[in-house]
């Protein structure tokens, strides 16, 4: 038997990858050494976005954008597709972060809220259809517990001065009328979210920043980065400014093995249900939809009347190791279809058409960031946490601002120039990552079986600097 071609190998990298219009065959690699004035490692979101939106500032700019694969190989193209506000810090992590202030956490999340827009203000603009449906966010509240922390939520919202217009408390009513699970105790509800196809959109960005001169360079494998170059398998790029835009990725480059952990996420997706299914499970609107578990899982009625249905609890590996093999973990995607079935009983009997999965970055302190080291002109971003879709956006506008010396609110928000403490040495971090996503798992069954909220969720908040 041949091998199989190898942008068939990229479309069964996951459902978004599958369905993704055009070709998956890489683009050129490296033609060897050349000089550009700013060279990004890394085409996914942040290195797309920050590549677009640096030519928008200064068209005569020399891009260059280093990729292992393709654009859109990793979290880019597998996630669960929620273009959303969400960041991973708090508004109260925010405003004690070094500089903050409650003043500053305010304008990170209300830069959130016009990220979403934004991001669907250029795909429209750039004619990428990517499936946008804002359709808001449901999160379900299933047992006493969890709708304790739905009203915390919201609590801690009006604090900060934000409305039912930006977050709201829903009754058992009201939130089984949006989505009808099982158990339903209420919720909250967001519109500050879209749903989409996150490989249409990361394929299509490829495609709009190679249109205006941007030099995409696929199957080009990084080996270090250093001020002033990015040294590849094929050649070494010099520039002016290096951005390092790898987020899961990130460990594999030499000195940065403990900035960021890769920790697995996996999804399942079925066959298109028919609309009387969808008639007794709602999200109309196509919202995305969750539930206030500790560890997280995430759904969205695709635009083909798919579910695309997520969640966290395969393993961290040894080293920050990644490869093909971690993204399928039977036991957790066998785990995701009965949870799946017990929010929603009527889908018991449907078939899943597809499993995939794949690493995204969590920095120690679970708080993304963004910066510019003048002095080195070294540029990052990343540390999402999974909350990346949306924020990628405001990376990229951050950076091409850092970047090309703009002085705007953006590069002023608290998470840029935040650095995150590295991870512990191994076999300490290995420990300390499973035990973290063992102890969220004990603090779900701890919930189930007492209805109260958990101490050993409260602990291991704690742990994490939350």
């Amino acid at each position: 038997m041949g091998r199989m071609p190898q942008a068939d190998r990229y479309r069964a990298l996951s459902f978004w990858h599958d369905t993704v219009p055009g070709s998956l065959a890489p683009g050129d690699p490296l033609p060897g050494d050349l000089r550009a004035d700013v060279a990004i490692v890394g085409a996914g979101f942040t290195g797309l976005w920050t590549a677009y939106y640096l030519t928008e500032r200064n068209p005569a700019l020399r891009v260059v954008v280093c990729e292992r694969e393709i654009a859109g190989f990793g979290a880019s193209g597998r996630n669960g597709g929620w273009c959303s506000a969400l960041f991973p810090a708090s508004l109260a992590k925010l405003a004690r972060l070094p500089g903050s202030d409650r003043a500053a956490a305010i304008a990170m999340q209300r830069a959130m809220h016009e990220t979403v827009d934004e991001v669907g203000r250029i795909a429209a603009a750039q004619g990428i259809d990517c499936h946008w449906a804002k359709g808001g966010t449901i999160q379900l509240a299933r047992s006493p517990a969890q709708l304790a922390r739905a009203e915390a939520e919201v609590a801690e919202a009006r604090e900060f001065g934000f409305g039912e217009q930006d977050l709201r408390l829903l009754g058992a009513a009201e939130a089984r009328s949006l989505a009808a699970a099982t158990d339903v105790l209420g919720g909250t509800y967001t519109p500050h979210c879209a749903a989409i196809h996150p490989a249409r959109l990361a394929r299509g960005l490829a495609a709009s920043v190679r249109a205006v001169g941007v030099s995409v360079f696929e199957r080009t494998p990084v080996l270090s980065i250093a001020p002033g170059q990015v040294r590849t398998a094929l050649g070494t790029v010099r520039a002016e400014y290096v951005v390092r835009a790898t987020e899961g990725y990130t460990p594999a480059l030499p000195g940065f093995q403990r900035a960021i952990a890769p920790v697995y996420s996996l999804m399942i997706a079925t066959q298109p249900l028919p609309e009387s299914v969808w008639d007794e499970i709602g999200l109309a609107d196509r919202p995305t939809f969750g539930d206030l578990r500790h560890l997280i899982i995430y759904g969205q009625r695709t635009a083909d009347g798919r579910f695309a249905f997520g969640g966290r609890g395969a393993p961290y590996h040894l080293g920050s190791a990644v490869r093909p093999a971690f993204d399928r973990v039977p036991a957790v995607f066998a785990a995701l279809r009965r949870t799946l079935i017990e929010l929603f009983p009527v889908l018991r009997d449907v078939r899943v058409s597809h499993w995939w999965g794949g690493p995204l970055g969590v920095p120690r302190d679970w708080c993304a960031s963004v910066g510019l080291d003048r002095a080195t002109r070294m540029a990052w971003a990343g540390g999402y946490v999974g909350d990346g879709v949306a924020t990628t956006n405001l990376a990229g506008r951050t950076l091409a601002d850092l970047i090309t010396g703009t002085d705007s609110p953006l590069t002023r928000l608290p998470w840029v120039g935040h650095q995150s403490p590295s991870w512990e040495p191994e076999p300490l971090r290995w420990l300390g990552v499973n035990g973290a996503l063992h102890a969220m798992g004990l603090a779900d069954w701890e919930e189930a079986r007492t209805g109260r909220p958990s101490m050993t969720a409260g602990f291991m908040g704690r742990f994490l600097g939350g």
